[in-house]
C-alpha cells in the first residue's frame, strides 16, 4: 500500500497536471500574499517597539518668525 508521503507526491504531481494553467498566477498570488503578510508584521513590530524612535528630517519653524532667505513657500 502507499504511505502518506507517496499520496501527497501522487496528489502534487495530479494538480500541477490539472491546473498547468493557472499555476503560475496561483504562485504569483501566493508569492503577493507571502509579501504582504512579511510587510504587515515588520510594520506591526516596528509600531510595538518603542525604543526605535522615528525621526523626520526638516527644520524648527517658530510661528510669527520670519522664513529664512531662500525657502520655498507652500
Amino acid at each position: 500500500m502507499f504511505g502518506l508521503s507517496e499520496l501527497a507526491i501522487i496528489l502534487l504531481v495530479v494538480i500541477a497536471v490539472l491546473c498547468a494553467k493557472k499555476l503560475p498566477e496561483l504562485t504569483r498570488s501566493a508569492g503577493k500574499s507571502a509579501r504582504i503578510l512579511k510587510a504587515e508584521a515588520r510594520a506591526m513590530k516596528d509600531e510595538d517597539d518603542p525604543a526605535t524612535p522615528c525621526v523626520i528630517q526638516g527644520e524648527t519653524v517658530t510661528p510669527g518668525e520670519p522664513k529664512p532667505q531662500g525657502t520655498q513657500q507652500h
